[in-house]
């Protein structure tokens, strides 16, 4: 007979105890994401959300899940992990906005090579606070451990969430009509996307210094990604919008074709803005050329508003009324693709 102790889930590296702490951190940081149709709090084996059929006519549900990208990596380096949860929750209601639907409910996925109480409570905060922003409720998550798989101080996020529409509100392709305006809603900075481009721009720079730019670099960097849902279904409420685009990972030229119907295409005037002074830094530092910053990063526009040329004003002050800087970037044409015209800034 073996002479040894039995071995336990903690000297595998998983720290049940933590994992409890790191729950009880979170007491009274979830309350701001919630909703009234929330049923039970966070902690069961699901997430009940009790949808009123009565406030619809025909409702569509839409889910969309996606993650954060390398961003986390600076996050880590950093030691700044309560502004990448925003990113997390951003980069998915962003997504079901565009379909002209409501965001009513997010789970978070957190991986972790070792589980710190408080590394974790500060992820799961900026998730919170990203759903608070979007008045959508955090109904549940999971925290895994997989030492071995990630290093000690390294992590992952990943984020699904529902949101619901009438069906003959429906946003998309169909709606949109060659002579279309398109209007853009400024980004808050690089956002989630390209960072892996980042990385290597910025590899061995002092992240604490300003290298130039308003504030330190490795702020800059971290800012996180504009949550639009509220404010775009504000306008959706106001003005007659016929699709929306939102900028991600692609930029421009990849991401107005998805919200095109075959046969149009779209015209934008990088005159009507001047990139934000980090995108110029990028390309500079790179260097990187003008077709790759345009195809990598959303270069100063997180999102883009398709309406009928008439509404294009209305739609611009009624942003900017909001607090979202706004413009007009060009017109939907005929053609497919995305021209690019005139210097940018």
């Amino acid at each position: 007979m073996r002479d040894e102790q039995p071995l336990t889930y903690a000297d595998a590296g998983v720290d049940l105890d933590a994992a409890d702490r790191s729950v009880e951190l979170l007491s009274g940081v979830l309350e701001r994401a919630s909703r009234p149709e929330v049923l039970g709090g966070i902690g069961g084996f699901g997430g009940l959300f009790a949808l009123d059929p009565s406030r619809y006519e025909q409702p569509v549900l839409v889910s969309s899940t996606d993650g954060v990208g390398t961003k986390v990596d600076l996050a880590r380096r950093l030691g700044v992990l309560d502004t990448v949860g925003i990113d997390l929750v951003a980069m998915v209601v962003d997504d079901l906005v565009v379909t002209g639907a409501e965001p009513l409910f997010f789970n978070d996925y957190v991986s972790v090579g070792r589980l710190d109480p408080d590394r974790v409570a500060d992820l799961v905060r900026g998730i919170a606070e990203g759903c608070a922003q979007a008045n959508c409720a955090l109904v549940g998550g999971e925290t895994a451990e997989h030492p071995g798989l990630l290093g000690e101080d390294e992590f992952d996020l990943a984020g699904f969430g529902v949101g619901v529409v009438e069906r003959d509100a429906i946003l998309g392709t169909h709606r949109v009509q060659r002579g279309d305006a398109l209007v853009a809603m400024a980004s808050s900075g690089v956002h989630s996307n390209g960072y892996s481009l980042v990385r290597r721009i910025v590899e061995g720079l002092d992240l604490a210094e300003r290298h130039g730019l308003d504030r330190p670099l490795g702020e800059v960097l971290l800012t996180p990604t504009a949550i639009y849902a509220t404010d775009v279904l504000a306008l959706l409420a106001e003005v007659e919008v016929h699709a929306l685009c939102h900028v991600t990972g692609g930029g421009l030229p990849g991401n107005l074709p998805r919200v095109l119907p075959d046969g149009l295409g779209a015209r934008v005037d990088a005159s009507s803005w001047a990139w934000p002074e980090v995108f110029a830094w990028l390309q500079e530092r790179g260097p990187v050329a003008d077709d790759q910053m345009w195809t990598t990063f959303n270069c100063g526009v997180g999102m883009v508003a398709v309406v009928p040329a008439a509404a294009a004003e209305a739609a611009v002050a009624h942003l900017r009324g909001r607090g979202v800087d706004s413009w007009v970037l060009g017109e939907v044409r005929e053609g497919a693709g995305v021209e690019i015209v005139g210097g940018h800034g």
